[in-house]
């Protein structure tokens, strides 16, 4: 139920509809259950409407009296959201809904990510086709399915029948910027084969958690920490200090999110339990330092950095050879992680990056899941040339998927000039114009409609796909009136 406060603040339904939503669980490849709720909208308010195999889902409202002849605008958001929780906790996004909790001007979820991302367009979209006092011309809402995973609703989508001349992204997550391009991407997996044999000793576990973790586009060049690059060095410098062997490793649950934890189980081999615990206390011991001498490298950067030691005592198990290990270690050390190139155009934005989101190993293989964005094609083709190149080199497979193109600026927009008027009218100011490191479903949407004169907008949100994620109050209600008069004024009059 939504909390009272936030019944008083409420405009147009914006949070009636976006506590609906939160209700449904939606993480990427589970939409099914809010593409129907969509359509039960729709056929509800007597709108035209269209679901696809995907589960994308197109609605139209017609044109109010007076802009029947004004171009029609496509609004534009996906259902999907990135589905992260705090360690351990038991909420199961399969089943369960976000449980949305009031702080002051900011909503946020209970030890999960709240789903603003890009939950609050389809809140936009289900508003303002219920607002029978706006006047506006066509309007055509256009909302898809697994974008955080490769944008697979956007590829599937058949936009033959709308009517749509301007387009108007809200999956942009800062209120006063009005974003015109962005990266394109893609999904790239290395899989190294591991070799194992069996050893005894003493297993130790060690949990990396804390980190500030964050979205691999927009949070890429905040100098954050990769959980699972970080225990990587752990192991490097351990291997100078004693012996262990490598039983399993993990990190990251998303390629498009930076992780926050990763986990490692060591074996520490000798003859006898007295050589067990002697090898135990030192191995305790070294990592100890070590995890120190990090915690004081990242201070500033990474202030919540924790780590826990375990020990699951004595055993014999399948552990990785020595020869698989140092080449999974050789791997994530040397792979290239983070900012690759900084844009020679606009100053400060993030040209090329690489994000190892996802890191497992498994009985055979040991696999790592990177996502890789540029706003220059030949760029974000490069750099995964050079990730398949250290994968092949180490005896591994490498494969290129989940691509999409990048969303090139437009010169001339009259949407653009638009927004920029009503802004400054409203609210001071115009709206900085800008590029995004992240990947938005402009850039598919534009091969298949090229006359779309497209923006992107949203109102301020904070550490998206992660479990401090949190959406501005005042801001939504902002960024929607903009949205309105937009909508409402005819453009180029």
């Amino acid at each position: 139920m939504m909390d009272l406060s936030l019944q008083e603040k409420d405009y147009k339904g914006i949070f009636k509809y976006f506590y609906e939503i939160s209700a449904i669980p939606r993480g990427s490849g589970n939409e099914k259950g809010i593409s129907d709720y969509l359509v039960s909208f729709a056929k509800k308010h007597n709108l035209e409407y269209m679901q696809d195999e995907a589960y994308n889902v197109i609605m139209i409202k017609p044109a109010t009296p007076g802009y029947e002849k004004e171009p029609a605008i496509i609004l534009q958001g996906h259902m999907d959201m990135v589905c992260e929780k705090v360690k351990d906790y038991s909420h199961d996004f399969l089943k369960d809904g976000i449980k949305i909790i009031v702080d002051g001007d900011y909503l946020r979820a209970d030890q999960t990510t709240l789903g603003a991302d890009n939950g609050i367009a389809i809140a936009y979209i289900l508003a303002m086709f219920t607002d029978e006092s706006l006047p506006h011309p066509r309007l055509e809402a256009v909302i898809t399915t697994d974008e955080e995973v490769g944008m697979h609703g956007a590829k599937a989508l058949d936009l033959s029948n709308l009517q749509g001349k301007y387009m108007i992204n809200l999956d942009s997550e800062e209120e006063g910027y009005l974003l015109c391009s962005c990266a394109g991407g893609l999904t790239g997996t290395s899989t190294l084969p591991l070799k194992r044999v069996t050893e005894y000793g003493r297993k130790l576990k060690i949990n990396i958690g804390g980190l500030q973790g964050g979205h691999s586009g927009i949070d890429i060049g905040k100098n954050r920490t990769n959980a699972t690059l970080l225990l990587a060095r752990l192991l490097f410098d351990l291997r100078e200090l004693c012996s262990f062997a490598l039983v399993d490793m993990r990190g990251g649950f998303k390629d498009n999110v930076i992780p926050r934890e990763a986990e490692a189980i060591l074996l520490l081999p000798a003859c006898d339990k007295a050589g067990l615990a002697e090898l135990y206390a030192k191995a305790e011991g070294f990592i100890k330092e070590l995890m120190e001498k990090y915690r004081r490298e990242l201070s500033s950067s990474e202030p919540g950095l924790q780590y826990q030691l375990t020990d699951l005592g004595d055993d014999s198990c399948e552990v990785i050879d020595s020869y698989s290990f140092e080449k999974l270690l050789f791997m994530l050390t040397f792979i290239p992680n983070g900012v690759q190139t900084m844009s020679a155009d606009i100053e400060g934005l993030v040209e090329s990056s690489l994000n190892i989101g996802i890191f497992r190993t498994e009985a055979d293989r040991a696999e790592l899941y990177s996502s890789i964005r540029s706003s220059k094609s030949s760029y974000k083709y490069y750099v995964s040339n050079k990730l398949a190149y250290l994968t092949a080199f180490l005896g591994g497979d490498y494969q290129r998927r989940w691509e999409y193109p990048a969303w090139e600026f437009r010169k001339d927009s009259k949407l653009r000039e638009h927004f920029q008027r009503i802004s400054k009218e409203m609210y001071g100011k115009e709206m900085k114009v800008e590029a995004i490191h992240a990947g938005l479903e402009c850039g598919l949407i534009s091969e298949k409609m090229p006359h779309l004169d497209i923006v992107s907008i949203g109102p301020d949100m904070h550490d998206v796909h992660t479990v401090e994620e949190r959406l501005s109050i005042s801001s939504t209600l902002r960024v929607y009136k903009l949205l309105e008069r937009v909508v409402s004024e005819k453009i180029g009059a």
